[in-house]
């Protein structure tokens, strides 16, 4: 009996902008399972197409992290955090409970939490880009936002510290915390991720009240003294 060998099936041609968001895509969660050492051979292999392809469409490797970069961290950004932060019809704590329960839902997944331990592992810069935009768009904003809710000096009479910037820190490392044991060490939670937002951003009021005003007073006294 003559075994039947059925045609290999073609590659199916896709538009030039489709192609390159296939790409594109296929690479986030690449880079996400194996980190940035892996081959873009086998990311090739895993699409179906040859490596030369890809390169067409991204000259380098560098180039590809850079589209992962702009997909994972910059295409998801959501400008309504900001406004958020600067709504002062409401408390400072509402804001940032709303604020940091949304930014989980985008931060929190296992290709954003991956590639940003792979990152800085690898010594790429998506850490600090991400981090330095980080800073001036939520945790600035979130510094002066407390400064004028318990009606401490401005900054424009007091400038903004480095130890209440770092207090701002303490609320981005706790969530970031919440995906390296979900993505990283394999643990689950067993709480509830709204609630222990909820818990972080009253432990942050809390402790910014009791530690800001020390900062701000210290900051000031050293500029009487200039």
């Amino acid at each position: 009996m003559t075994e039947t060998i059925n045609p290999p099936v073609p590659r199916k041609r896709l538009k030039r902008e489709d192609r390159d968001r296939e790409i594109a895509a296929a690479a986030v969660a690449f880079f996400a399972e194996v980190g940035f050492g892996g081959d873009t051979r086998e990311l090739a292999r895993r699409l179906g197409v040859t490596q030369s392809l890809i390169f067409r469409y991204f000259p380098s490797k560098a180039a590809l992290i850079e589209r992962v970069y702009q997909e994972v961290y910059v295409g998801r950004w959501n400008p309504y955090w900001e406004t958020i932060i600067a709504d002062r019809s409401v408390s400072l704590q509402d804001r940032l409970v709303r604020l940091y329960k949304d930014y989980a839902r985008t931060s929190l997944t296992h290709d954003w939490v991956r590639i940003f331990m792979f990152s800085g592992l690898n010594g790429e810069d998506i850490n600090t880009r991400y981090l330095k935009f980080l800073r001036s768009r939520i945790l600035e904003p979130i510094a002066l936002e407390f400064r004028a809710e318990m009606g401490l000096p401005d900054h424009t009479v007091v400038p903004l510290t480095e130890g209440e910037v770092e207090l701002a820190w303490g609320i981005n490392a706790r969530v970031f915390y919440l995906g390296q044991r979900r993505w990283i060490f394999n643990m689950p939670l067993e709480m509830d991720i709204d609630t222990i937002i909820e818990h972080t951003i009253t432990s942050f009021i809390s402790g910014a009240q009791a530690v800001a005003p020390g900062l701000i007073k210290q900051a000031q006294s050293k500029l009487n003294q200039e």
